[in-house]
């Protein structure tokens, strides 16, 4: 990769993160961390408004952009790719939202990109997702994107019901069934609920905070610690 290459990539991932390590964009650029270090120091130098140090990460300052950006075809292709897989799993207003988005980008592409994008021989057919459970991802993903408790009534795998209320943490794919992962405030601590499973439910107008041990990234990590709570 060019180095010119390689500083517009850097760019692009740190502008699109809250906050980049120097290993993560070591790892995604395939070069050392010192490597990230002088690249970042020479675009601070530049006056490309890079916010962070060493040891710490970095992020960009507020108000920064760039020129639209150009794609190449397979980028394109993988785009759409993208979008027609995940339509058909995602909550009606997402989905809509993924159409939008990606209509936006391929209006700006060349017309050859367009058409080898547009033509691409991927598809993922509308079935097997139960409506029900579809209806229930939106109030689901706003409920964790604004950080508001639900009050659930669950139907678990042997079929005992309970009532729980849970902070929601995020919603999770696995191929066939979308789950929620939350930290249960019943049991102290995180669970996982199939969605389908979800009798009904409430989003409460009380709000809750990020504590120690009770966020996705404890859940992560408690994951990895014992794979066996996924």
């Amino acid at each position: 990769m060019r180095r010119a290459d390689r500083l517009f990539q850097l760019v692009q991932l740190i502008r699109g993160r809250r906050l980049s390590t120097a290993g993560f964009l070591a790892q995604r650029l395939e070069v050392s961390m010192r490597t990230v270090y002088r690249d970042v120091a020479d675009l601070q130098a530049q006056g490309v408004p890079i916010e962070g140090e060493a040891g710490v990460g970095y992020r960009m300052r507020a108000g920064f952009d760039l020129p639209p950006l150009m794609f190449t075809t397979e980028e394109a292709q993988a785009l759409v790719a993208s979008v027609r897989l995940a339509q058909p799993r995602l909550d009606e207003a997402l989905a809509a939202q993924a159409d939008s988005a990606l209509g936006k980008i391929l209006a700006v592409l060349p017309g050859a990109a367009r058409a080898a994008a547009e033509s691409l021989a991927v598809y993922a057919p509308p079935v097997g997702m139960d409506p029900a459970m579809r209806a229930r991802l939106e109030p689901l993903r706003r409920a964790a994107e604004a950080r508001r408790l639900l009050r659930l009534r669950y139907r678990d795998l042997k079929d005992a019901v309970s009532e729980r209320r849970v902070r929601p943490l995020g919603c999770f794919f696995w191929s066939e069934v979308w789950t929620l992962a939350a930290w249960c405030e019943s049991r102290q601590d995180f669970r996982n609920f199939r969605v389908d499973r979800i009798l009904e439910l409430d989003v409460l107008d009380q709000h809750f905070r990020d504590e120690p041990g009770r966020t996705l990234a404890d859940l992560f990590r408690a994951v990895e610690a014992d794979p066996r709570r996924q």
